[in-house]
């Protein structure tokens, strides 16, 4: 599997490297900035995580990740812009350009080994969209139309505080039990269980610690992204009406 890190800074980019190096076995790429990993991807490269520096002297990483996230063919490629800005509206502004995740500089161990701990809500937890159409009876539009609306929902899950005195924050936990049960009807098994998990408490450590609960609602909100991403690919038939 490869990973792809990008940042100008030559330390900063050795010791990502080496903790994405820790976490498994990946096939690890670097680019000293936005336009080096560009035309890395243009020649080819498909990595299935990149960790992208935020402020770099040619293209920053918001612009690379406008350029990802307006071609297809990266649709697959989760996106985790890194930075020493640590602020809500930073993330939330990388969140709303498409961004799966975001991480803090200096970097620490646990918070990247979560990141990639994401990428096991693979392709494999997912119910194929084929097979989703037939066990719900709608079009493709409708199922598009679900699978925005559950994205919509994450990203505000994501952008919500995750602690409450220590223990995960009620009213996330409400939208958490919500979510789990969109992702369980529209197939995305992986991605149910991961967010079951949290809403039960069954991760208590996850539940007091922000990072692991920004990790986790990443990699849900990148399988839904991916998920989209193979309806659009098929051809679209129209919103079927709902039966009272």
């Amino acid at each position: 599997m490869q990973v792809l890190v990008v940042d100008d800074d030559v330390v900063s980019r050795m010791v990502l490297m080496h903790l994405v190096d820790s976490c498994g076995a990946y096939d690890i790429h670097e680019a000293e900035d936005g336009l080096d990993a560009w035309q890395q991807l243009q020649q080819g490269l498909r990595p299935a995580m990149c960790f992208c520096d935020l402020r770099m002297p040619r293209w920053s990483g918001m612009e690379l990740l406008e350029r990802v996230k307006a071609e297809r063919a990266f649709d697959a490629m989760r996106f985790i812009l890194a930075s020493s800005a640590s602020d809500h509206a930073t993330m939330a502004m990388a969140i709303s350009l498409g961004a799966d995740g975001y991480i803090v500089k200096p970097f620490e161990h646990a918070v990247v080994r979560a990141r990639m701990a994401g990428l096991v809500v693979s392709a494999s937890d997912v119910e194929r969209p084929a097979a989703t159409l037939a066990r719900l009876g709608i079009g493709s539009e409708r199922l598009l139309a679900y699978l925005g609306g559950l994205e919509t929902q994450l990203e505000a899950a994501a952008a919500m505080p995750a602690r409450d005195a220590g223990n995960l924050d009620p009213d996330l936990h409400a939208r958490l039990t919500r979510l789990h049960a969109g992702c369980v009807t529209l197939g995305l098994t992986g991605a149910a269980a991961c967010l079951g998990a949290l809403a039960t408490g069954a991760l208590a450590t996850h539940a007091a610690d922000p990072a692991s609960v920004q990790a986790a609602l990443a990699a849900v909100l990148a399988t839904v992204r991916e998920q989209a991403g193979s309806v659009r690919r098929m051809p679209l038939t129209p919103l079927t009406p709902l039966t009272p």
